[in-house]
This record gives C-alpha cells, sequence and structure tokens, in this order.
C-alpha cells in the first residue's frame, strides 16, 4: 500500500526539494540506457547466485560504479512510494588474445580473425538489493555496438526504475554480471526515517518516543537483527498514539533493532538499529555472551548478537592471573577459553571444570608432533615452555624424569589432542612438599632412627589393619543387579578391606564427572596397594567388546553405564600394556555370565565366579605378601551368607521370570 502524502511529507520536509523528486506513475519497473546502447529488463526477478569469478574470454563489459537518486512511484495524486533508481555505469575491460600466427611471424593474421573485434558487447547486469525484510534480484540485459567498443573506456550506463523500500530503511546494492568476470560493486544507502520515532535517555533507562496522533493505531516490534539467518523477535505489541515505551539499559544490545508499522493492510513498516554504536549496549552483549562446551573438543559461543573475535586456548595456574597462552600453541579451531575482541579480553571460561572439579596445581605436559612421528615434550610453567628432560632450574625441570614415569604410566589425565599435539594434565600433589620431606627425613635418620623405624613399623601394622583398599568396577546393567552390586559391596566392608564403589560416592561422581571420579578413586587405589575388581556382567562384556572393536566409546552417550564406560579408558591401557596382573582380578556372578565370555584380554588376570569361587577370590584380595588366614573359608561363607538374599532376590523373584538369564553373550543356562 503506498505511503501517504503527509508521511512522505514528515519524512522528507515540505520543501521544493521533495516537490523536484521525479514521480514515476505506474507500479511496473523499468529500464532505460545511454545512447547508443541497447537494455532489456528480463520479465521476473532471478535467483541471487553470484557464482565464482571466471577468466574472461576477451573483452567483456563490467560495472564500475553504482549511483542511486530518490523517486516517487505513485499509484494516485498524493498516495507514493519512495523509490531507490539505480544507475550502474560499465566499462569495457579486458583485451582480445593475439593470435598464435600472428605471434609467431609477427604478422597480420588471417582476415577471418579480426571479424571478433568487430562484434558487438553483450553482458548480463545483476542488481541484488537487500532490505529488511525483503531481498530480491533483477536481471539487465546491455548490448554495446562495436563503434563504442574501447578498450578500458566507460560505454555509459543503464538504469533501473526502481527498487521500493521503507521509510528509514538501510538498502544494500550490488551489481555483477553473469558469468561474473570481476568482484562485485556494492553500495549502502539509508533511507530518511519519519521524525515522529526517535529514541532518548533518561539516566539508566531509555525511552521511545512515538509523537503519533490519538487515532493513529500502530503496530511496535522489538527485534534482534542477526547477519545470517532471520531476526530473533523480543517483544511486540499494538499500540495507540502517542506513546513512551520505556527499556531497561540492560536490555540493550547492539543488534537490538525497531520496527513500526500503521495497523492498515499491507502497511510499509520502518525500522531503526539505533544501539549499534551504543558502548553501554557492547557492554551488555559481552556480559551475555557464554562459552558452552558441546563435546570435549568443541564448543559454541553463545550470545545475543554477531561478534568479531578471535579465541585462544590457554592456560592457568594455581592462583595465577591472567590465563597465558600455549607456547608453542595448538590448533584452536575446535576449543577455546579466551575470546578476545579489539585487543582486549573479554571473556574468559574454563569450559571443563564440571568434568575436571576445581583448579589443582597439576603440570600441563604439552606434547608437539612432527613428520616421521618425532615428538617433544614440554611442562607448561610462567616463565614457558620448559622442555623434558631439562637441566633447568624450574619446577618442572627437577622433577621432570617423575612426571615422565607418570604419563607413560598412564597416571596423566589427556584433555586435548589433534594433529599438531596433545595436552595432558599430571598430578603434582605427591612431589609438592619432596623436597623439604627429604631434608626433614635425613634430620630424623640422624637424630631418631629408633624412633623412625618404629614409626615406620607403627604406620606399616596400621595400614595392616585398615585392610587393603578395593576398588569395585561394574556395569548397571539394571536396578536389580545394582542391588546385587551393593551386597556384595557391604559383605566386603565386613573383611579386612576398604571397599570404594560408586553407589556410595554419587554425589562426588555428579560433581567431579565419571571420568576425573575414577581417574582420582584408581590412582589411589593403586598407589596404596590395592586391587581394582572388574564385576563382569553381560552389559559389562558388550561395553567391552565395543571399546575392544572401535577402539572408542562415544563421547556424547549417557546412560547408566556412564561410570564403567568412562573406567574403560584407563582400564584399557594397564591391560594393553601388562600392567594388570597383580593389580587386578575379575569376577562373576553364577548362572548369570559364564567365565568364557569374558574377553580375553580381561582374562590375563583370574576371573572368579561368586560364590561358588568365593575363597580364592577372597584370597586375591589379600595383600600380596600375607599368609594364608586359616579363617578364609568362614569368611567366605560369612560373605555367603550375606549375599545369597539378594542373590535369591535377582535370581528369582517373587511372580517373574528371572533376569539376566539368556541375557548377553555367554549367559547361562541357569542350571
Amino acid at each position: 500500500m503506498p505511503v501517504p502524502w503527509f508521511l512522505l511529507s514528515l519524512a522528507l520536509g515540505r520543501s521544493p526539494v521533495v516537490l523536484s523528486l521525479e514521480r514515476l506513475v505506474g507500479p511496473q519497473d523499468a529500464t532505460h540506457c545511454s545512447p547508443g546502447l541497447s537494455c532489456h529488463l528480463w520479465d521476473s526477478d532471478i535467483l541471487c547466485l553470484p557464482g565464482d569469478i571466471v577468466p574472461a574470454p576477451g573483452p567483456v563489459l563490467a560495472p564500475t560504479h553504482l549511483q542511486t537518486e530518490l523517486v516517487l512511484r505513485c499509484q494516485k495524486e498524493t498516495d507514493c512510494d519512495l523509490c531507490l533508481r539505480v544507475a550502474v555505469h560499465l566499462a569495457v575491460h579486458g583485451h582480445w588474445e593475439e593470435p598464435e600466427d600472428e605471434k609467431k611471424f609477427g604478422g597480420a593474421a588471417d582476415s577471418g580473425v579480426e571479424e571478433p573485434r568487430n562484434a558487438s558487447l553483450q553482458a548480463q547486469v545483476v542488481l541484488s538489493f537487500q532490505a529488511y525484510p525483503t531481498a530480491r534480484c533483477v536481471l539487465l540485459e546491455v548490448q554495446v555496438p562495436a563503434a563504442l567498443v574501447q578498450f578500458g573506456q566507460s560505454v555509459g550506463s543503464v538504469v533501473y526504475d526502481c527498487f521500493e523500500a521503507a521509510l528509514g530503511s538501510e538498502v544494500r546494492i550490488w551489481s555483477y554480471t553473469q558469468p561474473r568476470y570481476e568482484k562485485e560493486l556494492n553500495h549502502t544507502q539509508q533511507l530518511p526515517a519519519l521524525p515522529w520515532l526517535n529514541v532518548s535517555a533518561d539516566g539508566d533507562n531509555v525511552h521511545l518516543v512515538l509523537n503519533v496522533s490519538e487515532e493513529q493505531h500502530f503496530g511496535l516490534s522489538l527485534y534482534w537483527n542477526q547477519v545470517q539467518g532471520p531476526p530473533k523477535p523480543r517483544w511486540h505489541k499494538n499500540l495507540t498514539g502517542p506513546q513512551i515505551i520505556t527499556l531497561n539499559h540492560t536490555d540493550l544490545v547492539p543488534c537490538l533493532c525497531i520496527q513500526v508499522w500503521p495497523l492498515e493492510p499491507d502497511s510499509v513498516r520502518t525500522n531503526i538499529c539505533p544501539f549499534r554504536e551504543d558502548p553501554r549496549a557492547h557492554r551488555n552483549l559481552w556480559q551475555a555472551a557464554r562459552l558452552r562446551l558441546l563435546t570435549l573438543q568443541s564448543w559454541l559461543l553463545d550470545a545475543p548478537c554477531s561478534l568479531p573475535a578471535e579465541a585462544a586456548l590457554c592456560w592457568r595456574a594455581l592462583g595465577g592471573d591472567p590465563c597465558q597462552p600455549l607456547v608453542p600453541p595448538l590448533s584452536w579451531e575446535n576449543v577455546t577459553v579466551d575470546v578476545n575482541s579489539s585487543e582486549k579480553l573479554q571473556l574468559q571460561e574454563c569450559l571443563w571444570a564440571d568434568s575436571l572439579g576445581p583448579l589443582k596445581d597439576d603440570v600441563l605436559l604439552l606434547e608437539t608432533r612432527g613428520p616421521q612421528d618425532n615428538r617433544s615434550l614440554c611442562a607448561l610453567e610462567p616463565s614457558g615452555c620448559t622442555s623434558l628432560p631439562s637441566r633447568a632450574s624450574t619446577r618442572a625441570a627437577r622433577l621432570g624424569e617423575y612426571l615422565l614415569q607418570d604419563l607413560q604410566s598412564g597416571q596423566c589425565l589427556q584433555l586435548w589432542d589433534d594433529d599438531l599435539g596433545a595436552l595432558w594434565a599430571c598430578p603434582m600433589d605427591k612431589y609438592i612438599h619432596k623436597r623439604w620431606a627429604l631434608v626433614w627425613l635425613a634430620c630424623l635418620l640422624f637424630a631418631a632412627a629408633l624412633s623412625l623405624i618404629l614409626l615406620l613399623k607403627k604406620d606399616h601394622a596400621k595400614a595392616a589393619a585398615r585392610g587393603r583398599a578395593a576398588l569395585l568396577l561394574y556395569s548397571a546393567d539394571d536396578s536389580g543387579f545394582e542391588r546385587l552390586v551393593g551386597a556384595l559391596a557391604s559383605a566386603l566392608c565386613q573383611l579386612p578391606l576398604r571397599v570404594a564403589v560408586d553407589l556410595w560416592s554419587r554425589r562426588e561422581l555428579s560433581a567431579q564427572g565419571p571420568v576425573a571420579w575414577f581417574h582420582a578413586q584408581r590412582r589411589q587405589t593403586l598407589q596404596e596397594g590395592g586391587v581394582v575388581v572388574l564385576l563382569f556382567s553381560p552389559g559389562a562384556v558388550a561395553l567391552c567388546s565395543e571399546w575392544l572393536q572401535d577402539g572408542v566409546s562415544g563421547p556424547g552417550a549417557h546412560g547408566p553405564h556412564d561410570a564403567f564406560r568412562a573406567s574403560l579408558s584407563c582400564v584399557l591401557p594397564d591391560f594393553l600394556q601388562g600392567r594388570a596382573p597383580g593389580s587386578y582380578v575379575g569376577a562373576c556372578f553364577d548362572r548369570l555370565l559364564h567365565p568364557d565370555a569374558v574377553p580375553a584380554l580381561f582374562r590375563t588376570v583370574p576371573v572368579f565366579t561368586l560364590p561358588s569361587q568365593l575363597p580364592d577370590f577372597l584370597g586375591a584380595l589379600q595383600q600380596p605378601r600375607a599368609p594364608r588366614s586359616g579363617r578364609l573359608q568362614e569368611r567366605a561363607e560369612q560373605v555367603s551368607r550375606a549375599l545369597q538374599p539378594a542373590l535369591d532376590c535377582y535370581f528369582h523373584p517373587p511372580g517373574t521370570p528371572a533376569p539376566g538369564r539368556g541375557v548377553g553373550p555367554g549367559a547361562g543356562d541357569g542350571t
């Protein structure tokens, strides 16, 4: 619907300039060109697909300049739309290739090859318009006679009438040829806005003032303008003028735009984006931005508006500030903790805090990989990245041998891995006071050797009285099996054993994440000379087979098996590298799984069936050098009695078939 004349008068001003605007009658688009040229406008719009730049086959017509002019397209004397006329200036670019025989003999070629030089030039010129919420492309065909073809010279222009746009809108125009021989031209035209819509500040608040008559009904919408994708609506309301809308300063962001239109059929909508350069809006934008970890190596930056920024992976020592860059750097396309804009740090987050727990005094080892499988290791310190091994006087250099041993023994946690290198976190808690402890022990050795010996004996007796540590790992196939595992863990606690199982540590497991929780438990158990018990079930066997077949488990998997799935990443290296015997034992329940169903890799350690082999199982859980107790059979009967009610409930629940029979690979037949 055309804009009423009084609105155009408000926008353009009642002056001779307005009255002198050319008026076009009728809704049809048209084109005309300079004298000597011929041009034609396609009847319908085309798809806006510029395509790639291709080499010119010879002289071609190319757009060199865009010129715009405001005109009025009127259907009635006083009902007109503001329209944008565009003139595309053209020139001849390129030249004819010299014929081969002319290059060779230095003379004129056959007169037949001169014919193309005397031909006219044709071109298809595309004009592309974008003005929220519309976009369109039109095609102009232009022909230049041979007499006007002069290399590098302008041949005239072609004019398009015209592109309609709303008052106050920003029109972006591109021009190029099909095929495209050169980079497209572009031009931005800001159309005049209505004076009855303006923005004013009042302290921390912002006022949208709409000086509209009391009878005028209009719509008002606030939205986030997006560079890619459609706008995101934020607020909409139908109002009657005049109105003053108050916005809180915390709601301002650079892409917040305002749209106003009369509540009439096919009314033209006015759009303004007044906060693009507002410093408060830019501060609010960064305060609202958040980094979110999708997987261990992919991230998402959430923000209301598009953000030109650089991202980099960095590290921070315990109590250190600021976050320091990795030297040499890892590739940062997939992960970030630092976001910078305009050379200023805007956002810094530790994306792995949920899975790794609070910041620890660990040492970060950076592994870089070169050609032919060459690799080097260095430890990140405030002074730089210290190569390992090294004779430097830094903390990491003094402990370099121990750090490399921890890395080779699987006691370091891998945080990052790609083609360029990897990042490892190695625990430092056992080395923090090692130097001072050695000095203290040396003094005690000379001053109180006997007291030290008695103290060591006392500590040994106390450790023996506490019992050996045992970490119980299982796959939570169902709730009944979890109750069975809980009964076994409770029965083992009655013996001189210190049992750890995730059933009793759900809060820590939730806070730290399965990988970090198991890594800490496994490290502590093995450091204390304990034993890790793998309790196999059909679900556990299936997960082990999946790992052995694929070599990795899906990082996005979630479900009841997460703890056991996470433990396999640390358990498998111990078995593959031959470190499992003496530190691991396996077990499964009679009638639920036959030992032969356990993958062969895990049968390199003893696998016992319960409760039929309880005495041997309990013997394997004792300290390696502990004497075989005569009460072993008695303790086995004690555990069997405590376990029997849970077994009966699992295999023979009242009124239901026994769960677990015939389920999974190697399931027993129940006999």
